[in-house]
């Protein structure tokens, strides 16, 4: 490798692993980036699958001090995000993931808009009702259901599967953004690591870049989990907010005007 291409891998590295630590859509940069150094598709996909999960170890480091108040809903959502993750990357290796990344846009779009708007959602469908951690048990089944969708989503592509969750997790009755990024960054790091060895296990890998990325995306997903737990809760949900409608504004010209 060129050192302008080490650089960029590990550039791109960084950015998605802040990216993911807050919000989620690594992905989008990393993917790219593999590409413009003549990865094909499909191993760019299964490369930065791999570099990103084992960069989510410096984000899950970084929020370690809100697991006790989240660790409840890890027994309901493990399960499922295993199974789907796993789903979904053996789906990646026996199709065509055309059809699948045109929904993508729309996917993305959708889970921004529930959570730009889950505040009035919430207190319409009566969830603010006995404080912040009131919820059902439809919508915690609802949750799982979804988040398992999500999971497979995750196995297959990946990108905006922290907007997702973190769209669910408001619903079912969390409000403290740190905490659910907290939750949503184990979740999604389970849905990569089974993804990751399925890859591994079909020989995608392009294990030097795979490395170098790597290396970025630790520093990247510990800056990110660090210091944006020091801004207002109001100002990250801005941010989040912001980065779906820039993923979704990206992957429909991608798909649809390019």
């Amino acid at each position: 490798m060129s050192l302008a291409e080490i650089l960029g891998l590990i550039l791109a590295g960084v950015a998605a692993g802040a990216v993911n630590a807050v919000a989620g859509g690594g992905t989008l940069l990393t993917f790219p980036t593999l590409l413009a150094f003549g990865t094909t598709p499909v191993v760019a996909n299964a490369t930065s699958t791999l570099a990103l999960v084992v960069g989510t170890a410096g984000g899950v480091f970084g929020y370690r001090q809100h697991f006790e108040a989240v660790k409840r809903w890890l027994w309901r959502f493990v399960p499922v995000s295993l199974l789907g993750g796993w789903i979904g990357s053996w789906l990646l290796t026996h199709t065509s993931d055309r059809t699948f990344s045109k929904l993508v846009p729309f996917l993305i779009l959708f889970a921004t808009v529930l959570f730009l708007a889950q505040g009035a959602f919430r207190r319409f469908a009566g969830l603010d009702q006995g404080g912040p951690h009131h919820f059902t048990r439809h919508a915690v089944w609802g949750a799982i259901a979804f988040q398992f969708a999500v999971a497979v989503y995750g196995g297959y592509f990946g990108a905006g599967i922290g907007i997702l969750m973190l769209a669910s997790l408001g619903f079912i009755g969390l409000t403290n953004i740190h905490e659910m990024n907290a939750l949503k960054t184990v979740l999604g790091s389970l849905i990569n690591v089974v993804a990751a060895a399925w890859f591994i296990y079909a020989g995608l890998i392009h294990w030097p870049r795979a490395g170098v990325m790597t290396v970025g995306a630790l520093v990247g997903y510990f800056i990110g989990a660090h210091y944006s737990q020091r801004i207002p809760q109001v100002r990250v949900r801005q941010i989040i907010t912001a980065i779906g409608f820039i993923i979704s504004s990206v992957t429909f010209y991608k798909e649809f005007l390019k």
